[in-house]
């Protein structure tokens, strides 16, 4: 095993529509899922254009999973059939939990620009069905260490003694939005056993020891094993969003907004869909 962790993958997505027509790019989903597990999907938008967006994603289900919505720029309001409602904006994260099942909705809402992403987080088999909630973190909740080279906003997890915003109640990741300055080098330790990536927003770097391999904006970077973790800016700089996390390594059935670990579970979902007796009880 390496010392510094080496890019494995580089996965630039692919142009998607989803929900009623919002204008996406899929970075990685179902056909990865092995390689980045425990992160099941990465949606990435970035738009000037309303019309690219508001159409939004109305009504649907969730079971199964954890989404997490980090918005850069822009603002959405959610709500779900239980009566919860609300609005994320520039800078906040929401952290769902949709477990033994949820129905929701994401409007966006015109913004001079549209910048963020959406994570799906899959759940360990023995918490498939647990009870759906939500974590909203705004931003002013997120702290935001000032290192050598580099601004780090940790949203979820332990880094260089700090704590984040959020620490998963199932799978415990680490999720951070770095920006490091132009031509500055930035190093941390990371747990070898992890599955490693990070989504490049802006500029671009060489990854892993000093001969390195180069990534630039709008692409997704998996890593090999390794003990560190090391960019070295280019000359424009580079801000991207890191995620690690322990892969669970179960079995996945997976059905468009739910994922389950069998066939038989998928199938149950959609019985329960068509005949109103998916949601299993309110939010706590």
């Amino acid at each position: 095993m390496n010392e510094f962790r080496m890019i494995k993958r580089i996965v630039k997505g692919q142009p998607a529509q989803d929900g009623a027509g919002v204008k996406l790019v899929r970075v990685f989903g179902q056909n990865d899922v092995k390689e980045f597990d425990p992160f099941l999907m990465l949606d990435a938008f970035d738009s000037l254009d309303p019309l690219d967006y508001i159409r939004g994603f109305p009504w649907h289900p969730h079971r199964g999973i954890e989404t997490i919505t980090y918005l850069i720029e822009g603002k959405i309001e959610h709500g779900d059939s239980l009566g919860n409602n609300g609005f994320i904006g520039s800078g906040d994260c929401q952290w769902m939990t949709a477990g033994s099942g949820i129905i929701h909705q994401e409007m966006p809402k015109p913004s001079p620009r549209m910048l963020g992403v959406q994570l799906w987080l899959n759940l360990p088999q023995k918490d498939k069905m647990t009870h759906p909630q939500y974590h909203d973190i705004k931003s002013s909740d997120i702290p935001v260490m000032k290192e050598e080279g580099a601004v780090i906003r940790l949203i979820s997890g332990e880094l260089n003694g700090n704590t984040g915003a959020m620490e998963g109640d199932y799978v415990k990741p680490l999720y951070f939005d770095a920006d490091v300055a132009p031509g500055k080098e930035w190093t941390f330790e990371t747990n070898p056993e992890d599955n490693l990536f990070l989504y490049i927003l802006k500029g671009a770097g060489t990854f892993g020891s000093e001969e390195g391999d180069y990534a630039r904006e709008k692409s997704a970077v998996l890593f090999e094993a390794g003990n560190k973790f090391r960019v070295r800016a280019a000359e424009e700089g580079i801000r991207f969003l890191l995620l690690a996390a322990k892969p669970l390594k179960e079995p996945i059935a997976w059905g468009g907004p739910i994922v389950m670990n069998t066939r038989e579970e998928l199938e149950l979902a959609f019985r329960e869909l068509d005949h109103n007796t998916f949601i299993k009880e309110t939010l706590v």
